[in-house]
């Protein structure tokens, strides 16, 4: 396999450091540098039986060091792989807990047909845990509500867009329109502070 300018496992560690220098929340799915990996660890692998074959025949030791290179070369790649692969999917579980059960159309399109059976299957059973959780007292728990420990239960937040009626848990409905402020408990305003459609005012 002749690579002039090319060494052993570059394309695979160039996809770690794309994962690594985006700022985004999650980059768009790498189909072909993914492709391209598959296809070295897989022309790696048919030299290496190539190659074994011929020790085999030959009993010739000299061929052990390239063996033992390219095979290292392959699991090598195969771990770069794995960790890409890996990180996309502890983002694609904390979208879960940032944006609730719905991705953002714009985040949506970063990923591949399979995250997203990734993400619907990981939040149906967010969803299938929290309703068992709180099954005693009959109503799910909300894991999502409060990541952080929150100073004070009601905080005052501003409306950033005209969201329309919002009702609380206690049956009472709020208008939420652009700009307009309101006072409102923390646990039943966490998702909509998230999303950026309230703003808390410090």
């Amino acid at each position: 396999m002749s690579r002039p300018n090319k060494l052993f496992g570059d394309k695979a560690f160039e996809l770690l450091k794309e994962m690594e220098r985006s700022s985004q929340t999650i980059p768009a799915f790498d189909d072909d540098g993914v492709r391209q990996v598959l296809e070295e660890i897989k022309a790696i692998f048919e030299e290496n039986v190539a190659q074994a074959s011929t020790y085999n025949t030959s009993g010739d030791r000299s061929l052990w060091p390239l063996l033992n290179f390219r095979h290292a070369a392959l699991q090598r790649n195969k771990r770069c792989l794995l960790a890409y692969l890996y990180e996309r999917c502890k983002r694609i579980k904390a979208l879960r807990w940032e944006f609730g059960p719905i991705i953002p159309g714009d985040i949506k399109q970063s990923l591949c047909e399979p995250e997203v059976h990734f993400f619907n299957n990981y939040s149906k059973s967010l969803a299938a845990y929290m309703c068992s959780a709180g099954y005693n007292q009959g109503l799910p728990i909300d894991l999502t509500n409060n990541l952080r420990p929150p100073k004070s239960l009601y905080i005052e937040v501003r409306c950033m867009e005209d969201y329309g009626k919002f009702e609380l848990d206690d049956g009472e409905v709020i208008h939420l329109k652009k700009n307009s402020q309101h006072y409102l408990p923390r646990a039943q305003v966490e998702s909509l502070l998230r999303q950026g459609i309230l703003h808390h005012i410090a």
